[in-house]
């Protein structure tokens, strides 16, 4: 939640000073960075109810929790970085191209380019803290974990000032080979490659939204570490199935088939299968476990092997 709302208040202080500059000078690629820094403004707003919502506990009609729908409102957010920064900046800068020339401070974008990166930056940093915390937890590496770990409104804060970072420096280099060259259409490219920019962004967003709506297992790594913890509860012996599906930011649902310790009569058996479900369901990130019996003769699955 903090990374979201510093997210939103540096975004809203850039979108204002881009948007003053972009007045002022005229400049395309500036425009476009301002459509940028709009829509991730009215993202985080987004993110903030993805937030929000995706931490509702379990209810009747959702027995699994609510988690999924953190990645409905990252995916809005992803939506809007699309249409509104990709879309906008691309149309903007290829009107730019046959538009007269207007700019008339070059030094006031510069300026607010340069107020832009440090705020960017300091939002960036954040989430790169926060997703370097959580990965080394897991011991995975802090990218790799954050695009395709399970926290969409960290990924997408994220990939979104990663991007703004990128597209500051878009925006300054288009600018400076306007004003060295006096070739406007450079300022007018440089809006195109922020929106195609913003455009990728949003795409791999989508893209890995809809991938955890649709159902996400955890990675072999991981699914190792449940393997190995459900081993330890003295009452399992042996699994021979086991399912983890994400559903939500850092929340699963686990199916598994035991073999339990001892033969038990059935009136024991499921009360034993109950008390292994509650034991699991301790593990962290854990939000509901079945447990249904291995058949005879099922190959028992071990740790590191896939």
């Amino acid at each position: 939640m903090v990374t979201v709302i510093i997210a939103f208040v540096a975004n809203l202080a850039v979108a204002i000073a881009k948007t003053v500059a972009a007045v002022l000078t005229g400049s395309a690629s500036l425009v476009a960075e301002s459509a940028h820094s709009w829509a991730d403004t009215g993202n985080q707003v987004f993110l903030l109810i993805a937030e929000r919502r995706g931490k509702k506990p379990p209810d009747s009609s959702h027995p699994t929790g609510h988690g999924r729908e953190a990645y409905v409102w990252s995916m809005f957010a992803a939506f809007g970085l699309f249409s509104v920064g990709s879309a906008v900046s691309i149309w903007h800068g290829i009107q730019s191209l046959f538009a007269t020339e207007t700019e008339s401070s070059y030094l006031v974008g510069y300026i607010v380019l340069g107020l832009s990166f440090v705020f960017e930056g300091t939002s960036f940093l954040q989430s790169v803290r926060q997703g370097r915390a959580r990965a080394a937890k897991l011991d995975r590496d802090t990218v790799e974990y954050v695009m395709n770990g399970p926290n969409p409104t960290l990924r997408a804060v994220f990939a979104e000032d990663a991007s703004a970072l990128i597209g500051i420096i878009i925006a300054f280099a288009a600018m400076l080979a306007h004003q060295l060259t006096g070739i406007a259409a450079f300022d007018s490219i440089g809006s195109i490659l922020v929106g195609v920019l913003l455009g990728v962004v949003a795409i791999v967003l989508i893209d890995r939204n809809r991938r955890f709506l649709v159902g996400e297992t955890v990675t072999p790594t991981i699914r190792d570490d449940f393997l190995e913890s459900m081993l330890e509860i003295p009452a399992i012996a042996s699994v021979s199935y086991l399912h983890v599906e994400y559903v939500g930011s850092g929340s699963v649902y686990l199916v598994a088939a035991v073999d339990l310790t001892r033969d038990d009569p059935e009136s024991q058996l499921a009360v034993r299968l109950r008390r292994a479900e509650v034991e699991i369901e301790k593990l962290s990130s854990v939000q509901e476990v079945v447990l249904t019996p291995s058949a005879p003769g099922q190959e028992t699955l071990e740790v590191g092997a896939q």
